[in-house]
């Protein structure tokens, strides 16, 4: 239970697009952390992918420059004040002191202000050398799909990465940011969509090979395979 709950959330294609949807039109990435159940670099880390680098940059951009609600109020407030011709100084202060009295009367009720504690980070007792090995699965626990999918170079190369490559696992330790991996796709689509036109997708048939070739990758210093929402151990 405790290696599930560290694990990155694997969202379903169903769920990419309503989170594509949603943050198209507007929706923060902390809200669809919350509404998805998963971590804000699960929701960015598949922005990103889907989207592109540059075009989730765009609608970041564009959701900070929107003028905040409480700034909408206050210009409507102006101009009301402004149209029926009463003293702007005295009586804005006022309707936006009685607004502030009434938020704070509101947020105070809900929320008393003696009942909040502080809360230790979550991590406080947690020790890196264990987080490591409760992120990473073993090679022989891994059920892997019929076929998969490798981005190569040219010359049939792997594509080796260092983890650190990675910003959904850059919680680990530096010791295992530093690894060397490779990265398997088990949707053509998503391969094709990252590869490069200096990289080709090659098909995988049959993903016993992984299993058997490890000790030639650990040789090479290959140790980890990146798959999806898993980190897997050679």
């Amino acid at each position: 239970m405790l290696t599930q709950a560290i694990l990155a959330k694997r969202l379903s294609e169903k769920q990419k697009e309503f989170i594509i949807k949603d943050f198209t039109a507007g929706n923060n990435v902390e809200s669809l952390s919350i509404k998805f159940n998963c971590s804000q670099l699960t929701i960015i880390r598949n922005l990103k992918k889907i989207l592109g680098e540059l075009k989730y940059k765009e609608l970041v951009k564009r959701d900070k420059n929107i003028t905040p609600v409480n700034s909408r109020k206050n210009n409507n407030i102006k101009n009301i004040l402004k149209d029926n011709g009463i003293n702007k100084k005295a009586s804005y202060k006022e309707s936006e002191g009685l607004e502030n009295f009434n938020e704070n009367k509101s947020k105070t009720e809900f929320f008393p202000i003696e009942s909040f504690l502080e809360i230790a980070p979550l991590d406080y007792e947690i020790d890196n050398t264990s987080r490591k090995e409760l992120s990473s699965v073993p090679i022989k626990d891994i059920d892997f799909p019929r076929i998969v999918y490798m981005i190569v170079n040219k010359n049939i190369e792997l594509e080796i990465k260092l983890l650190k490559d990675y910003p959904s696992w850059e919680f680990l330790p530096t010791e295992d940011l530093n690894r060397k991996t490779i990265e398997i796709y088990n949707d053509l689509k998503t391969a094709k969509r990252i590869c490069s036109k200096e990289q080709k997708v090659i098909k995988v048939p049959n993903t016993d090979v992984f299993r058997i070739v490890s000790p030639i990758l650990i040789s090479r210093g290959i140790s980890r395979i990146v798959y999806s929402e898993k980190l897997i151990a050679l």
